[in-house]
């Protein structure tokens, strides 16, 4: 995005922050590229097979973000993290239905090579990936933060430090600890992609 979008986009935040309902109608469309590009890039980390588009993600996004208290959207980065937890909570979702029809197959594979501090060739459930950065929640709330950022809304060590307002010095400290911590928490789910199989 360019600097006058980013601004644009903050400026529409505000607006519809302060009540202006049409001011999302004129947001989406600045920034639907930019949720496509995440959302594709998402799947491009999926298991074959996968049954949800990232238009269908993008699309129930916009959906959710209706019922989002607009007083937390502060500017274009803030967005994007709502957007990033949005994405994670509509991607178990999407998991655990998955899951359910099948009584416990098939569940959604997520690549971990944002995550993982080893392995490149790695993916790992998406549900283990919540239940795992539940934990880490419950043990360090601001490393998950910095994992949603960067792993599900693909910002930057600037952006996300901008969006909870710490150093990127931190951002990067807190992001390769939480890589770590996920690492060792989800060894035993990663299945490593051979071919022919």
């Amino acid at each position: 995005m360019t600097d006058s979008q980013v601004h644009e986009v903050t400026e529409l935040l505000r607006s519809w922050r302060q009540g202006d309902v049409a001011a999302l109608d004129r947001l989406i469309p600045l920034v639907h590229d930019e949720l496509r590009r995440v959302a594709r890039s998402h799947f491009r980390r999926e298991h074959p097979g996968h049954t949800l588009q990232a238009t269908a993600l993008v699309h129930e996004v916009y959906l959710r973000l209706v019922d989002v208290d607009r007083m937390t959207l502060n500017s274009r980065t803030h967005f994007f993290a709502v957007a990033a937890r949005l994405m994670r909570q509509i991607l178990v979702d999407h998991a655990r239905r998955k899951a359910a029809d099948k009584r416990g197959g098939g569940a959604t594979m997520l690549s971990l090579d944002d995550v993982s501090p080893v392995s490149r060739a790695s993916t790992v459930d998406v549900l283990a990936l919540d239940e795992a950065l539940d934990a880490l929640s419950s043990r360090d709330s601001r490393q998950c933060r910095v994992v949603e950022l960067r792993f599900f809304a693909g910002l930057s060590i600037d952006e996300a430090a901008e969006a909870l307002g710490i150093s990127a010095a931190t951002v990067e400290r807190e992001w390769a600890m939480a890589k770590a911590w996920l690492y060792q928490r989800l060894s035993l789910s990663v299945n490593v992609a051979t071919s022919g199989l």
